[in-house]
């Protein structure tokens, strides 16, 4: 005979190993926690994989897995995080976002209350990128074999015919572009986790930038790439294209935008805010000729208000990337080596 299952006690239930077992438990923290948040008529299927319909254009697939600690911080957490990275890495390439699957790791012990504001908050982050969560899975490891929550999220999104974004594709003359001042993510992150308290408090910049990514499309036919700077920040990410495009950069150091309070804690631990990580920021290469309509275009959206033009893609057969400071000098940007803020995404 069956018995009737309490509710789960989101206010001090906790997770446990019943959680991630496959059965009644398993089945309750889905279908009282996950599904409700998540609900749309894929997910509703209830199936092994969810069916969908065929969408026009050409499929962009990405994956992303996030492993932050804390797992809340200044302008978002873990879950909404997940969302905006995937979301991010299908915009880079030209893709509009339509579906995300979402694979959860859960520590043993986790409070179940941070679970709940966790999926609520990657819920939230979904509906505002207009994508739906339409499978997932959840595992649950002993106590000490994990961090609270590990995220795995795939994105799958639709490219129209005839937008060709390449990293490959960046050209001597080619004006080198950013949507708005860098560091905030990193360094919002590291406030968090090392109690630091600064005079103006630094908040996150993670969001989903398809939409500052449309607009910029639209606005230079020409575009080469896009690309987030996401860990190791502009200058890794800048690496990566001089090496795949086979180029070099030249960056003019005043002309990049910091935040005040960024640039100070930078100076404070020692960082250098240039290789420090960006959730909500694009860098984008386009012709020379359609750098004026970019930049507005970028400058016309709240997520681009700040904006710049910092420099300009050059012939190099070394793939350096190089940048001339206020006081007529250059310096080299490097490959980041090592890891300068582990567990920031």
């Amino acid at each position: 005979m069956s018995h009737p299952t309490r509710k789960l006690d989101i206010t001090h239930g906790r997770i446990d190993m019943t959680h991630g077992s496959g059965g009644r438990a398993m089945a309750q923290l889905v279908d009282e926690l996950f599904a409700p948040a998540f609900r749309n008529d894929y997910l509703a299927q209830g199936n092994d994989q969810a069916i969908l319909p065929p969408p026009g254009g050409r499929l962009a697939i990405a994956t992303d897995s996030h492993v932050i600690s804390p797992l809340f911080f200044p302008g978002g957490d873990i879950g909404s995080l997940s969302v905006h990275g995937t979301v991010n890495d299908l915009a880079m390439g030209g893709a509009t976002p339509l579906y995300l699957s979402a694979g959860f790791i859960l520590e043993e012990g986790l409070p179940l209350a941070d679970l709940k504001r966790i999926v609520d908050s990657m819920a939230a982050a979904a509906r505002d990128a207009g994508v739906r969560i339409v499978t997932g899975d959840t595992k649950v490891v002993e106590r000490g074999h994990g961090d609270g929550v590990y995220i795995s999220t795939t994105g799958i999104g639709v490219v129209a015919d005839g937008v060709q974004l390449c990293g490959s594709q960046a050209q001597p003359g080619d004006a080198i572009l950013v949507s708005g001042t860098l560091g905030e993510h990193g360094m919002a992150v590291m406030s968090q986790r090392e109690n630091l308290g600064f005079a103006s408090p630094i908040v996150s910049d993670s969001a989903a930038l398809h939409t500052l990514a449309a607009a910029l499309m639209a606005a230079s036919p020409g575009l080469r790439l896009m690309r987030d700077p996401t860990r190791g920040g502009l200058a890794t990410t800048l690496n990566e294209i001089a090496r795949q495009s086979g180029v070099g950069m030249q960056l003019q150091e005043d002309a990049i935008p910091l935040q005040p309070a960024v640039r100070a804690a930078c100076e404070f631990l020692g960082l250098d805010p240039l290789y420090v990580a960006n959730e909500g920021k694009l860098i984008a290469v386009c012709p020379a000729a359609e750098a004026d309509a970019a930049l507005a275009a970028l400058r016309a959206h709240p997520l681009g208000r700040h904006a710049a033009n910092i420099g300009q893609v050059v012939a190099d057969p070394h793939h350096f990337v190089r940048v001339r400071t206020p006081f007529g000098g250059e310096r080299l940007l490097d490959w980041l080596a090592g890891e300068m803020l582990p567990r920031i995404c």
